[in-house]
């Protein structure tokens, strides 16, 4: 009876969503305190009830129960165990359950650790969040049920798709979700704030730390699953702009535009309007990611599921939240613009033109992602939009935000000296132009591609380290970095390494497609490598096809490597390359079809600096979890001469 307790706990957290929707609302709007406390309870009480349902669904996976469908759909007898935990969530039903529980998580964390805000707002906040969770839990029990029986049980499922056999599956969507759903708690603030007619920059500063959190994981999230694409799929690239990839993308520009935007809210009151629309905006596009991956109205490696009825139930749903959200925000409008004047030469000038730039780009890619729908819809057929349209217009709106970074830290609110900037930043242009030529010199064959990052990187990475030495220099001690200002450093500086892995990589890279027979060599990228055959492996639940190929430097052994070519049952294939990885270098071996007489399609990369594109990604998760910790945002109050000071800042002060 097991999952019939899931499928009630799931019931009752429903009801307990709705109340936690309706009646704390209710109560902060009558001034009601019984009301607006039962906001934390219900909170709780839903928070258990899911818990119990996916430990419920979890339990069923572990015992292999092929009684529920869902189990008997994602699981066989033969799948390992260490892969029976991360298949709850590798289908639509699970994935989805995962999504309403990591919901869950943050409501409470916000209820437990934000008991010194008002307490009206609080109970907006957390019935705000109620509706959103009472939304998605009448999605899985109406349309995506995970406890539905499969009554006489099977004797044993079908397998867990092989694509998702992998570590990857165990931090990835995890990782992910967490940033999707994280971004409700600042939507949670802006809507409570708009409700409440709440429209100073209090509201933006309580929200901050949780947005940088959200900002944070779906950073990780996004490198993980760019780290997974190429390592798990045998193509060798990182990025494709597949539909889903710009699902988790979109979401993750307009929160990086909501991240600087709530700065200026916090700071200087401006940008109100500015920071309610993308705390909107941002939440929304993870809803239409939602909708993407779950709808069927497109085709991907990533997506889940192929059901109109759910795509229908989502799409209500999403313009039921954006038309309530964009209808509230009319009504309070003439109260929500306004802010402190500032000069042309300015850092909320510099903000705009990011906040334009990363909502131009996440326009850009929502217009690429949705062109094929928009032609079918219109009976001019689907026109496919790739990486030619993506990889061209993406960097021109993204070259005025590289070539801006390093100003930002140095230019002064309201107004800017830009000959003390000028001074400040003369080392880091020397220095990028320097580099750049000394890159030409040493490979003159070198594409503009890479001579470009290699420009880049220097510019933002020397002109992030001249604003931490100005600071350490001229800065009191003890005063030096604030949590705050020490995440922008880490993130600023995270974004030069992820420019050089991006651009150098894509210059230099070498691919080549090449057919051996046993004992056969060949060169690629001036390595030599050599392959010596071909061995069946028996594996957990596979059989596999392992090539083994030696890679030489001359007459030294770089390493040899082993890629397979697994068969599953169900006759599913599935390729498995083999990387050799470095912080300068990967060299990468992906086994392909064989030819006959023993002879086997070996596909080969050699690809320089790869992993900087990672590194650069993990940086800049450090520097949101850093700056989320700030002890700033845990205040009750904003001090009532704190803007005065800001606008009276020096240049050295925090970004």
């Amino acid at each position: 009876m097991l999952p019939e307790l899931g499928q009630f706990a799931l019931v009752l957290a429903l009801l307990l969503a709705a109340v936690q929707c309706a009646l704390p609302i209710y109560g902060a709007w009558r001034n009601n305190d019984t009301l607006m406390g039962i906001a934390r309870p219900a909170a709780a009480g839903q928070f258990v009830f899911v818990v119990l349902a996916f430990a419920i669904l979890t339990w069923a996976f572990m015992t292999q129960d092929f009684s529920v469908a869902y189990v008997a759909q994602n699981s066989n007898l033969r799948l390992p165990w260490y892969y029976r935990f991360p298949a709850v969530w590798g289908a639509h039903e699970g994935s989805l359950l995962l999504w309403i529980l990591i919901l869950n998580i943050w409501t409470v964390a916000v209820a437990a650790f934000s008991r010194h805000l008002p307490d009206a707002l609080m109970a907006r906040v957390l019935g705000v969040l109620g509706a959103i969770s009472l939304g998605f839990l009448l999605f899985t029990i109406l349309t995506s049920n995970p406890f539905l029986r499969h009554l006489p049980a099977l004797p044993d499922g079908n397998d867990l798709n092989p694509i998702l056999q992998d570590p990857g599956l165990i931090m990835h969507p995890p990782m992910l979700y967490t940033g999707y759903v994280g971004f409700s708690v600042a939507f949670a603030f802006a809507i409570a704030a708009l409700l409440g007619g709440e429209t100073d920059g209090a509201w933006a500063r309580w929200a901050r730390p949780w947005t940088n959190v959200a900002w944070a994981f779906l950073t990780l999230g996004i490198t993980l699953g760019s780290w997974w694409a190429y390592y798990v799929l045998g193509w060798g690239g990182w990025w494709f702009w597949d539909p889903v990839e710009n699902a988790s993308f979109m979401p993750w520009l307009v929160g990086t535009a909501l991240i600087h935007s709530q700065a200026v809210t916090e700071k200087r009151g401006s940008f109100r309007a500015w920071t309610v629309l993308l705390s909107i905006f941002t939440f929304s596009l993870s809803l239409l990611g939602t909708f993407l991956v779950r709808s069927g109205v497109i085709t991907s490696v990533h997506a889940f599921a192929s059901d109109p009825r759910r795509g229908i139930f989502i799409l209500v749903f999403l313009g039921i939240v954006v038309g309530t959200s964009l209808l509230l925000y009319a009504l309070r409008a003439p109260k929500v613009a306004g802010g402190k004047p500032f000069r042309l030469l300015s850092r909320e000038t510099l903000l705009l033109v990011n906040n334009l730039m990363f909502v131009c780009a996440a326009a850009m890619v929502l217009l690429g992602t949705l062109y094929p729908l928009i032609g079918d819809a219109l009976g001019i057929g689907r026109i496919s939009v790739g990486p030619p349209y993506f990889g061209f217009v993406f960097p021109l709106l993204m070259l005025p935000v590289v070539l801006l970074i390093p100003f930002g830290p140095f230019f002064r609110w309201a107004a800017a000296d830009w000959k003390a900037t000028w001074r400040s930043l003369r080392p880091a242009v020397i220095l990028a132009i320097g580099a750049a030529l000394v890159a030409v010199l040493l490979f003159p064959h070198l594409a503009s591609r890479g001579i470009v990052g290699v420009a880049a990187t220097f510019w933002v990475g020397a002109g992030i380290v001249a604003y931490a030495l100005k600071r350490w220099r001229e800065a009191p001690s003890g005063h030096r970095y604030t949590p705050e200002m020490f995440g922008m450093i880490l993130a600023h500086f995270g974004v030069a390494v992820f420019l050089a892995g991006v651009l150098i990589t894509g210059a230099t890279s070498v691919e080549r497609d090449l057919s051996f027979a046993p004992n056969q060599s060949q060169q690629a990228a001036g390595l030599d490598f050599r392959f010596t055959g071909v061995t069946r492996v028996q594996g957990p639940n596979y059989l596999a096809d392992q090539g083994t190929v030696e890679v030489r430097d001359g007459a030294r052994l770089i390493t040899t490597l082993h890629p397979q070519k697994r068969q599953y049952s169900g006759q599913q294939m599935q390729s498995v390359a083999a990387i050799q990885g470095g912080v300068f270098r990967d060299i990468y071996v992906a086994l392909g079809d064989p030819l006959g007489n023993d002879a086997w399609a070996i596909r080969i990369y050699v690809k320089p600096f790869v992993r900087w594109i990672w590194i650069g990604g993990l940086f800049m998760l450090a520097g949101g979890l850093t700056a989320a910790a700030d002890r700033r945002f845990r205040g009750k109050r904003i001090v009532a001469n704190e803007a005065a000071s800001v606008a009276a800042e020096p240049a050295q002060a925090t970004a």
